[in-house]
């Protein structure tokens, strides 16, 4: 039968829709549950984003709230890995040095695994053993000890460590019960009292308590000055460090440590703060001869993330602090950037998977493979999950689940995060 030309283009259109409509409708419904979620009650009161992104065919597939800004709490560290893959080299920068004859005049980098519990490197301390007369300039940092917005009352947690130019023993006392008393460093031995208290840690001063109904190794911070580091430096050598004002003329050489992959991935796997601070501190390292993590945080974002969708506000390096503010969308575009820049390998291995090796303590899917990669980012009401996803096609997806301001337990936020990324592994 004929038919005139705009007959055809009509019935070209309205097939296009209706094709068009068919897959919007499919794509659509992978996400039904999750929508519906959202608007039962109590979740109604709280706020939530999807943003999915198909790393094969470079389209996003669905975007809820996607450009709203939330508090991402770790979710932060994603930004910081990227932020240490664009300015560190492999193996970390662990000290700046002059060596003239037999005396050393050296300062911190920022790097965290000098005598780290997990690393226990001492790179930094064979080079200064080496050397006779040793001089330490300590004043190369316009850093506080806390980030902008952290807890004051967090001071004797772990997780809470003291920035500093030159860390020793990763900030912490590390103390054991069991089966006889000991701390590390020895030079708190004396410092510590076994009794039950508030608080593991004066406020304000480095007096320690161990409960001692514990029999677990615990980690206190200890406040840093430069008289603390000067006396920890010279326990460890068993000589004299002097202090310097400013190095002798010349340019500064550079010892290198473990490599930072190391770093990283403990950071991302184990949500570890400390690493997280320090890394921005080790990036500003390249960039000034002052240590500041606003340097690098600022330097970031003028060059590297100037293209992100939504400008964010960036304060600190591990999301501790609840003045940071991101878009789901603008982690998706980082997460996009680390996968273009860093081979798929090396990158799935920085992030923790969702099995009892990363983000969850029993993985309760015995036939099924990890699939998810991400990067999880929690404290009261809040909890976030951004990162990557392994369809059963053999796709990759970039994914950032964020929900703030919750009152239902994590537990229930972290249930249904899981049944819509297994959705989406398995629909795709």
């Amino acid at each position: 039968m004929y038919r005139s030309y705009n007959q055809g283009v009509n019935y070209l259109v309205v097939k296009s829709f209706v094709v068009f409509f068919l897959l919007v409708s499919c794509s659509s419904s992978r996400f039904a549950t999750f929508e519906s979620k959202l608007e039962s009650s109590p979740l109604n009161r709280s706020f939530h984003s999807l943003v999915v992104f198909n790393i094969d065919k470079q389209k996003e597939v669905y975007n809820h709230l996607g450009d709203r800004y939330f508090t991402p709490a770790s979710n932060t560290k994603i930004v910081t890995l990227y932020t240490g893959t664009k300015f560190l080299p492999q193996q970390v920068p662990t000290l700046k040095y002059i060596s003239q004859n037999d005396t050393l005049y050296f300062e911190g980098t920022g790097d965290p695994s000098v005598l780290h519990p997990y690393f226990k490197d001492s790179t930094a301390i064979d080079l200064i053993e080496k050397h006779n007369t040793v001089l330490w300039h300590p004043y190369n940092a316009s850093e506080d000890r806390y980030g902008p917005g952290w807890a004051w009352e967090d001071f004797d947690t772990y997780f809470s460590p003291e920035k500093s130019a030159l860390p020793l023993y990763g900030n912490v006392v590390t103390l054991f019960n069991v089966p006889t008393f000991k701390a590390s460093p020895v030079l708190f031995s004396d410092n510590v009292q076994i009794k039950e208290t508030q608080f593991r840690r004066e406020e304000f001063q480095n007096q320690f308590y161990l409960n001692p109904r514990i029999t677990d190794t615990i980690e206190v911070p200890f406040i840093i000055d430069i008289d603390i580091t000067q006396r920890l430096l010279q326990d460890i050598l068993g000589k004299d460090v002097a202090l310097v004002d400013e190095f002798p003329q010349g340019p500064k050489e550079i010892l290198y440590g473990i490599p930072m992959d190391s770093i990283y991935k403990r950071m991302m796997h184990k949500s570890d703060n400390f690493l997280a601070e320090q890394i921005l501190m080790l990036a500003s390292s390249t960039l000034s001869d002052t240590l500041s993590t606003k340097t690098a945080i600022n330097t970031m974002l003028d060059e590297h993330l100037s293209d992100l969708p939504h400008k964010p506000r960036w304060v600190d390096g591990s999301g501790l602090s609840r003045y940071n503010l991101f878009t789901p969308n603008s982690l998706v575009h980082i997460l996009k950037k680390l996968h273009n820049e860093i081979p798929e390998e090396r990158l799935f291995q920085l992030f923790p998977m969702w099995d009892a090796t990363g983000t969850v303590d029993t993985w309760e899917h015995p036939s099924l493979q990890p699939f998810i990669f991400a990067k999880s980012g929690s404290f009261g009401n809040h909890y976030n999950l951004s990162g990557y996803i392994k369809t059963k096609s053999g796709s990759v997806f970039i994914f950032s689940f964020m929900n703030n301001h919750f009152r239902v337990p994590s537990h229930d936020i972290r249930t249904y995060i899981f049944e819509t990324l297994k959705s989406i592994h398995e629909k795709y």
